[in-house]
């Protein structure tokens, strides 16, 4: 009997990609810009946050999936998901669904700021429309997808009541388009190295985009750098730190990841969303962390 429910939480856990919680961490970066992440009280409201917009985000991922049966039968990785495969029935997901949605919700509109629980609705409606239509529109689909990850940055922000600066902005949809371009990049490489010539299947990309597709991921992620450069001559940013020289050094450090991110890709050795990649890579944690240090010593 445990072997069979230890499966079971297994299947579950892949079909709700409880993995790809790891993104809803950007609820935490507003705090970390402030210098408030040590303050409890905001730390367990926080948590609470992460939890709805991850149940939220879950249930966008089976919506997602009854939508993209077809497609996902046909592709190379994703014909082994658990309701692609069959082990799981379109029964039980479009059950499932709905509570996880209504959980969410209700538990934002009971704990959280109105204006998290719009940021949060801003989130469905958006990754809705992406799943539905948008995401076969050529270069509309990355830049929805740096938006989503963007709308994480700002939830977080009204969540701690933190204002949502022009340069987190800026920032995170230039780094978040590169992150969302090399995982199309990844996609159209794989398809090429199969031969297929044709439009890639509920895509509006051909494998013959690829090179374009590379060039202008790499472009907007030295943009993100730029603004991360720029963002240290700020006046707000002259105030808050007392030595803001110090964050140059992050600079060459994001021009590092963001150079070798985009050389493993292009060699093939992509194959998972970019970010839950940099939460798994030893290199891309090292600099993480010496990236948080550079920040702590400007303080």
């Amino acid at each position: 009997m445990i072997p069979s429910l230890k499966r079971y939480w297994q299947v579950w856990a892949k079909q709700l990609r409880l993995h790809q919680w790891v993104k809803n961490l950007l609820l935490f970066i507003p705090l970390l810009a402030a210098h408030k992440v040590g303050e409890f009280s905001l730390l367990i409201l926080g948590l609470l946050a992460f939890l709805l917009f991850s149940l939220c985000a879950s249930s966008v991922y089976l919506t997602n999936d009854l939508l993209d049966l077809e497609d996902d039968r046909q592709h190379p990785d994703k014909c082994l998901r658990p309701l692609a495969s069959g082990v799981l029935s379109k029964k039980s997901v479009s059950i499932i669904f709905p509570i996880l949605l209504f959980t969410a919700f209700a538990g934002s509109a009971w704990t959280m700021p109105w204006k998290f629980t719009l940021a949060m609705l801003c989130y469905y409606l958006l990754t809705l429309a992406y799943s539905l239509v948008l995401k076969r529109i050529m270069a509309m689909d990355v830049v929805v997808l740096a938006m989503l990850y963007t709308t994480r940055i700002a939830a977080g922000t009204f969540v701690f009541d933190i204002t949502l600066t022009f340069w987190m902005l800026a920032f995170s949809m230039f780094l978040f388009l590169s992150l969302a371009l090399v995982k199309r990049y990844a996609e159209l490489r794989e398809s090429h190295s199969r031969g297929e010539t044709e439009r890639t299947r509920g895509r509006g990309y051909y494998p013959s985009d690829a090179e374009m597709v590379s060039s202008l991921g790499a472009a907007s992620g030295y943009l993100a750098v730029m603004v991360l450069a720029l963002y240290i001559q700020d006046q707000n940013t002259l105030a808050l730190y007392r030595h803001p020289q110090i964050i140059w050094l992050a600079c060459p450090l994001l021009l590092y990841w963001i150079s070798r991110t985009w050389m493993i890709t292009h060699r093939g050795w992509m194959h998972e969303d970019p970010v839950v990649f940099a939460m798994k890579d030893p290199v891309s944690l090292i600099l993480c962390v010496i990236f948080a240090v550079v920040f702590w010593l400007a303080i």
